[in-house]
């Protein structure tokens, strides 16, 4: 052989060589990396690829389970459900290599998405306007003080979860630079639920600003929603284009549930009815992802706008009714069982920025949801929510689901944007006066009333709260949508 050819053949040996060990060499998805939050009292599953064949072997708290690859090289062990734990661990993962990650916790782990208002950063958080009355120690100022080991966060985006990752970053403890471009209200709730449960806190974030809901789940997940073609209904605004790669990737992550901060979008499309199943589809196909139909879902109603301000890119003008539509169709969406919604109307200091500021107190009402129905906690996690009604006389008494300590007016004053109507359809501005757990409204423009409204306008910030702080959810009692459960 010549020279010319046997360096020739070396160098092909070597290069099939090099390739069959990196082929063989064991990796990991993103999100299983350094500084993780594994998710306690569930089976928790870690996977990656290795070469075909190969027994690949996982060692984390007392356990070692081995499996081997199969033909495609793929490979995935379920470890033992596991107590909270704040005591750093390391993770091992040994097949032809070896990975070690460390500083692994044990804890409660949850997944929020949505758009703008989900991915609305920590450093924004940190230029709201300060209240007058606050000085030092207040939400505005928890980028420059966190510093919590117990809190780690992972931010999903388009590109970071398309390959595996040989630094196995990705998770942060909630602090400084990580913590500055990541949720704000994310953030909050795992603060929240952090120091209420006195475990550790895993919170991934997956959000992208001005999304529709229809790129978080594939195309074929409406298929499962009878209504889609029932009415013969365009599936449009791209889906699948953001679940490939921020929703699939992070599968089958263990997790106790979502969390979801969306709709703006649906509102400048004015959907109503189409808008519930579109939440019911998502819902469905998340959790049939994570092989789950019971995860918890919570969710933010979209905060008072001045959407009719805004040129319609549909032939559907907007009006001050918009809103208030979208936001029943948010309502309708409890029907889906393990889920819960969080009111906003009080949390916008400005009527013309559709990114109500105080991100704090979304976190902590996301959190009481999360307590209440996750977490079997004795607190109130809704404000009052209508039940029914009774026509007597000249007025209408209103009864109360979620009352909590009793119902109040949050200010002091009467009670406003409650709106009352007889057989004419006519809305006019009502008195209203709690009366215990119920409400009386009437009007002396009414005599024969039939119908009532309440925040039923775009720019509704009413007073009606229970004693708990948490703020009614507006309703409309006449011609309200309809929504029926099509799977579970």
């Amino acid at each position: 052989m010549s020279g010319k050819k046997y360096i020739t053949v070396i160098l092909l040996l070597s290069c099939m060589a090099f390739a069959h060990s990196t082929y063989a060499e064991v990796l990991l998805p993103k999100i299983l990396g350094n500084n993780m939050v594994l998710q306690r009292n569930k089976p928790v599953p870690v996977w990656g690829t290795a070469a075909a064949g190969e027994t690949v072997t996982v060692t984390f708290d007392n356990q070692t389970k081995k499996i081997t690859a199969d033909a495609a090289g793929n490979w995935q062990i379920m470890l033992d459900p596991m107590s909270a734990s704040a005591t750093p661990q390391v993770l091992e993962i040994k097949g032809t290599n070896t990975i070690k990650l460390e500083n692994i916790l044990v804890g409660e782990v949850w997944l929020c998405s949505g758009q703008s208002n989900m991915s609305y950063e920590m450093r924004k958080n940190s230029k709201v306007r300060r209240p007058d009355t606050s000085t030092v120690n207040t939400p505005i100022d928890e980028l420059d003080r966190a510093h919590n080991p117990q809190i780690r966060i992972f931010l999903v985006t388009q590109k970071n979860m398309r390959k595996p990752d040989s630094t196995h970053s990705g998770w942060d403890i909630a602090e400084g630079t990580a913590l500055r471009d990541f949720s704000a209200a994310g953030y909050f709730f795992g603060k929240n639920l952090n120091h209420d449960l006195k475990v550790p806190v895993g919170i991934i974030c997956s959000a992208i600003s001005g999304s529709r809901i229809e790129p978080w789940m594939p195309r074929e997940a409406f298929d499962d929603i009878s209504y889609f073609k029932d009415t013969n209904y365009k599936i449009d605004g791209d889906p699948g284009k953001l679940y490939v790669n921020m929703i699939a990737p992070v599968a089958p992550y263990a997790l106790r549930g979502f969390l979801w901060y969306q709709g703006e979008s649906g509102c400048y499309l004015s959907e109503t009815t189409s808008y519930t199943y579109k939440m019911e589809a998502l819902i469905h196909w998340w959790r049939k992802l994570w092989s789950d139909k019971d995860l918890p879902f919570y969710y933010v109603q979209v905060a008072p706008f001045y959407y009719s301000r805004a040129k319609s890119s549909t032939n559907i003008p907007f009006t001050i009714y918009t809103e208030p539509e979208l936001r029943e169709a948010q309502t309708m969406a409890l029907k889906i069982p393990h889920t819960g919604m969080i009111v906003t109307t009080d949390l916008n200091d400005s009527l013309t920025n559709i990114h109500p500021a105080f991100k704090w107190v979304v976190g902590q009402r996301l959190e009481l949801q999360a307590l209440a129905n996750t977490y079997g906690k004795k607190v109130v996690f809704s404000g009052p929510m209508y039940d029914k009604m009774k026509i007597k006389g000249n007025k209408i008494i209103l009864d109360f689901k979620y009352t909590g300590s009793g119902l109040v007016s949050h200010d002091g004053k009467p009670l406003s944007f409650f709106t009352i109507a007889g057989s004419d359809g006519k809305f006019v501005d009502a008195t209203a006066v709690i009366k215990g757990d119920r409400v009386e409204v009437s009007s002396s423009e009414v005599s024969a009333p039939i119908a009532i409204r309440f925040g039923w306008t775009e720019v509704a910030e009413p007073n009606f709260y229970n004693k708990d702080g948490l703020p009614a959810v507006p309703f409309r009692t006449d011609n309200p949508l309809k929504f029926t459960l099509t799977v579970n």
